[in-house]
C-alpha cells in the first residue's frame, strides 16, 4: 500500500516550528523594497557567480514514519561546489546597517540553509558542509557574508528536532485526510435528482482536473453551478488529483453560495475544511490597522500563541468562517488575519476573492512559488477580464505628490527634493497631452521609475522610528501606490501601453494592461486544472482569449434547463437608447414601462445603462406611477442594499425598481418565484467611450480585428445577459424580459444571443400589451 505523503516546503517548515515572538508589519526598514527588488537582486548575484555556482537548486527529502511519509522540498538559491568543497548559499536582502547582521539578526535564515546543507549532505554522503548566508544592503549595493561549517552529525541533530516537532502536526494532517477522504468516497450527490445538464458539466469538470486541462463553461441559471464544480472537484481531491481546492469569486454574495453549499454536503456527510478569507481592513479587531506590538495587543507575542490557536481551530472547526476565526483569535489573542492565512495551509478549500490567486500585490504567493496540483473554481469568470486589468496595472496622479511636498515641507530635504524631481516630469508630461488633452505611447519613462525608486527609499528614511509621529495616511497610501507602480513596470511588455490624461486640474499616469491573459496564464501554469464558469461566458472564444485559454483546453455550452413557456423574450427595436437620442425617447420608455407592468402585478426591475438617464426616466414616470417606486443611489451602503432587496420579499407585489445595469442589483441576486416577474432592460449596454475602451479597442482591432467587439459590444452584451437572468432562477419562476433599443435585433447582436433567448418576439407600443396578456393568460 502506497504511504500518503504530507507534504511541506523548507521555509514553511522552518518559519511554522521556530517562529516567535510579536507580530511586526510595519513597512519601516525597507520591507516592501526588499520584496519588491528581492528576484532581481537574487538573479544578480547569482549571475555575477563562476561556473561553481550551481542556482536556484530544488532539493528534496522524504522521512518516513509507520503511518505516513513526511516530504520535504525547496530550492536553495545556490550551491558551491570548489574543489570538492561544499557551500550552500542563502541570498538575503536587507536595508539593515551590515555592521549590525550577525548569525543572531534572523535565526530563521540561518535554519532555511541549515536544512538545506543537510538534504544535500544525506544525498551526497558528506560528513562536514559549509553554510554561506550572503545579506545584500539595498541602499548602498553592500554585501556581507556570514560562513559556518557544520559536521552531517550537527546538522541531523537539528533536522530531526524539526521533524520531530512537526510530526505531532503532520500526524493530525493525516489522520484529517484519511477522515476526509473517507466521507467524499461514500457522499452521493446531495439532490434527488439531476437538473439538465448538470451530469454533462460535472463530468466536464472531472474530466479537465484528472487531464490538468483548463475549462471553460458557458452555463444558464438553473444548472446548479456551483454544488456541480464543487463536488467533481471533491472527487478528484479523494482519488489523489489535486490536494487544495480555491473557490474564486468577485463578491461576497457568490461566495456566502459557496459556503452554504459546503454546509449542504457537511449535512450529508461530508468532512472537509473550508476556509473563508476576509480582507485584513475588514477582520482586523482595531480601528486602525497597524500590524505592530505597540499599536496592537493582539500583535504583541503573536507567534507565540498562534500555533496553539490553530491546533485549537483545526481541532474542532470544520467550517473557518469568519465569524470561528474572530472567535479563536480573540481567545488565544492573536491577529484573525494572520491566522486566516496560517489556516490556508491547513485548509481543503479555500473560499476567497479573485485577488488572493492572481493579484501581483495581495495573492497568496506561498502557494503559487511553484508548479501545484491545486485546483481553481472561478465563479462568475466573466467578471475576471476587467478585474485582471485592474489588477495588472497601476496609475499615479500628479497632484499627490504635490501634496505630499506641501505636507511635509521642512521636515526633509531629500524628500522634497525627489517629490520635486516627480512633480518636474509630471509637467513635462502634461505639456506632452497637448490639445488633446492626453497622449498614448509604449514609453514605460525609466527616468520617473530611478525617482520613484528614491522616493520609496527615503520615506522608509523618514518614516524611521524616530518619526513616528508624522505617520499619516496621506504619505502611507502614496507609498504603497508607488510600490504598486513598480512592481507593475516590472511586468510591463508588448501587451501594455502607457497612456497619460489630463484630469481637470489633475494629471493621471497609467501603465495600462491591455491583455491580461499572459499574466494570468502565469499562474495557471503553476496548477493543476482551472474551470470558468458563468452564465454569461458570450461569446465564450472571447473570455477563452482574454483569460489565458489555449487550443489545449476545453469549453462547453449548455442548456437552459428550464422550459422555454415560462418566460417570453420581447424586443422592441423602434427605440433609439443612444445617448443623442435619450430626451427624444423618454416618453415612449415611458410608455413600454407602464404597459409592460399594468399587465400583470407584480415585481419587476427596469436597468439603465446609467445613473443620468436612470433619473431622468425615473422623474417621469413617478408623475404617472400609483404603485411602489425604488430608485438605486450612486452609492449604497450595505444595510441600503439589504433594504432594498427586501421589498422583494415573497407576497410584495407592485414594486417597480429602476437599477443600473452592471450595478449591485443586475447581478449575485437571487430573486425566484413571484418576488420578480419581470426585467426591462434599456439600451444595449455599451460602455461609456473613454480613452481606456478606445486604447482597448485600437489594440483587439490590430490583433483580432475584433476591436469595437472586444472593447464595446461584448463586455455590454454581458451587463444586458447578467440583468435578464435575475428572472427565471427556478423551475417554477414565471416572467418576462424586455429589451428596448434598436440595435439588439442587428447581427452583430443576434449571433451572440444564447439558445434560451430563442425564439423572441419582436414587439412595438401597440402590439406589446396583446403578446403581455397572450403570455399571462397562458398560465
Amino acid at each position: 500500500m502506497v504511504k500518503e505523503k504530507i507534504k511541506i516546503s523548507v521555509r514553511d517548515l522552518v518559519e511554522f516550528i521556530l517562529r516567535c515572538g510579536d507580530l511586526n508589519n510595519e513597512f519601516f526598514g525597507g520591507s516592501n523594497l526588499r520584496a519588491l527588488e528581492g528576484t532581481k537582486i537574487h538573479k544578480k548575484i547569482q549571475s555575477s557567480k563562476d561556473e561553481n555556482y550551481k542556482k536556484e537548486v530544488t532539493l528534496k527529502y522524504e522521512r518516513e514514519f509507520d503511518e505516513f511519509i513526511i516530504a520535504v522540498e525547496g530550492r536553495a538559491d545556490g550551491i558551491i561546489v570548489d574543489n570538492g568543497n561544499v557551500t550552500i548559499d542563502e541570498i538575503k536582502t536587507t536595508s539593515a546597517n551590515l555592521g549590525e547582521i550577525d548569525g543572531y539578526y534572523n535565526p530563521l535564515h540561518l535554519a532555511q540553509a541549515k536544512c538545506y546543507a543537510y538534504i544535500y549532505s544525506i544525498q551526497n554522503d558528506l560528513t562536514t558542509i559549509d553554510v554561506q548566508l550572503t545579506y545584500y544592503q539595498i541602499d548602498n549595493d553592500e554585501i556581507k557574508y556570514l560562513r559556518y561549517t557544520y559536521s552531517i552529525d550537527e546538522l541531523k541533530t537539528f533536522f530531526d528536532d524539526l521533524i520531530k516537532k512537526y510530526y505531532n502536526w503532520a500526524s493530525m494532517l493525516y489522520n484529517w485526510i484519511k477522515e476526509r477522504n473517507s466521507s467524499i468516497e461514500k457522499i452521493d450527490f446531495p439532490y434527488k435528482d439531476f437538473r439538465k445538464g448538470q451530469k454533462k458539466l460535472m463530468a466536464s469538470v472531472y474530466k479537465s482536473i484528472e487531464s490538468g486541462k483548463k475549462l471553460f463553461v458557458q452555463a444558464p441559471t438553473g444548472i446548479g453551478k456551483t454544488i456541480s464544480t464543487i463536488f467533481p472537484s471533491l472527487k478528484a481531491m479523494k482519488k489523489g488529483l489535486t490536494s487544495k481546492i480555491f473557490y474564486l469569486t468577485a463578491k461576497t454574495i457568490a461566495r456566502t453560495v459557496s459556503e452554504e453549499t459546503f454546509n449542504t454536503l457537511r449535512s450529508k456527510g461530508l468532512k472537509v475544511k473550508t476556509l473563508v478569507l476576509t480582507a485584513k481592513e475588514k477582520i482586523c479587531f482595531n480601528e486602525k490597522t497597524e500590524c505592530t506590538p505597540e499599536a496592537c495587543m493582539f500583535a504583541k507575542g503573536h507567534y507565540d500563541r498562534i500555533n496553539d490557536a490553530i491546533m485549537d481551530i483545526f481541532l474542532n472547526e470544520d467550517n473557518f468562517n469568519r465569524s470561528k476565526i474572530e472567535e479563536y483569535a480573540q481567545k488565544h489573542m492573536v491577529c484573525p488575519f494572520e491566522l486566516s492565512l496560517d489556516l490556508s495551509l491547513w485548509s481543503d478549500v479555500i473560499i476567497c476573492d479573485y485577488n488572493y490567486v492572481f493579484d501581483p500585490n495581495v495573492g497568496l504567493k506561498r502557494f503559487f512559488q511553484d508548479k501545484t496540483d491545486f485546483t481553481l473554481l472561478v465563479d462568475e469568470a466573466h467578471n475576471l477580464v476587467d478585474r485582471s486589468r485592474e489588477m495588472f496595472s497601476a496609475e499615479l496622479f500628479k497632484k499627490d505628490f504635490l501634496s505630499l511636498k506641501k505636507e511635509i515641507k521642512g521636515e526633509s530635504i531629500k524628500l522634497e527634493k525627489v517629490l520635486s524631481k516627480i512633480n518636474s516630469i509630471f509637467l513635462k508630461l502634461k505639456k506632452r497631452c497637448g490639445e488633446k488633452g492626453y497622449f498614448v505611447t509604449d514609453e514605460i519613462f525609466s527616468d520617473l521609475n530611478g525617482y520613484l525608486r528614491q522616493f520609496i527609499g527615503e520615506v522608509e528614511s523618514f518614516l524611521s522610528n524616530e518619526r513616528k509621529s508624522f505617520v499619516k495616511d496621506a504619505i502611507i497610501d502614496l507609498y504603497f501606490e508607488v510600490i504598486r507602480y513598480l512592481k507593475v513596470s516590472d511586468m510591463y511588455d508588448e501587451l501594455y501601453t502607457t497612456y497619460v490624461e489630463k484630469k481637470s486640474d489633475d494629471l493621471k499616469f497609467k501603465l495600462f494592461c491591455l491583455d491580461p491573459s499572459k499574466l494570468l496564464s502565469e499562474t495557471l501554469r503553476k496548477v493543476r486544472s482551472t474551470v470558468f464558469f458563468s452564465a454569461t461566458l458570450i461569446p465564450i472564444t472571447y473570455y477563452m482569449s482574454l483569460l489565458g485559454g489555449s487550443r489545449e483546453d476545453y469549453g462547453v455550452c449548455l442548456d437552459s434547463p428550464f422550459e422555454t413557456k415560462n418566460r417570453m423574450i420581447l424586443i422592441a427595436d423602434d427605440v433609439s437608447t443612444k445617448y443623442k437620442d435619450r430626451e427624444k425617447t423618454l416618453e415612449e420608455i415611458v410608455g413600454y414601462i407602464h404597459t409592460t407592468v399594468s399587465k400583470e402585478n407584480g415585481n419587476y426591475i427596469v436597468y439603465f445603462p446609467s445613473y443620468e438617464y436612470l433619473n431622468m426616466v425615473y422623474e417621469i414616470y413617478k408623475e404617472k406611477s400609483t404603485g411602489y417606486l425604488l430608485k438605486q443611489k450612486s452609492t449604497m451602503k450595505e444595510n441600503e442594499k439589504d433594504d432594498f432587496l427586501r421589498m422583494f420579499e415573497d407576497g410584495q407585489n407592485g414594486v417597480l425598481a429602476f437599477c443600473v445595469l452592471g450595478g449591485v442589483f443586475s447581478e449575485g441576486i437571487d430573486l425566484t418565484k413571484d418576488r420578480l416577474i419581470g426585467a426591462i432592460i434599456i439600451g444595449v449596454g455599451i460602455p461609456q467611450i473613454c480613452l481606456e475602451r478606445d486604447i482597448i479597442r485600437d489594440y483587439f482591432e490590430r490583433k483580432y480585428g475584433l476591436g469595437y467587439e472586444f472593447a464595446y459590444l461584448y463586455p455590454g452584451f454581458n451587463k444586458v445577459l447578467q440583468s435578464a437572468g435575475r428572472v427565471i432562477r427556478t423551475e417554477e419562476d414565471k416572467g418576462i424580459i424586455l429589451l428596448i433599443d434598436e440595435r439588439f435585433l442587428q447581427k452583430n447582436y443576434i449571433r451572440i444571443f444564447p439558445k434560451e433567448w430563442f425564439p423572441y418576439t419582436k414587439v412595438n407600443q401597440s402590439n406589446l400589451g396583446f403578446h403581455l396578456d397572450s403570455f399571462w393568460r397562458s398560465f
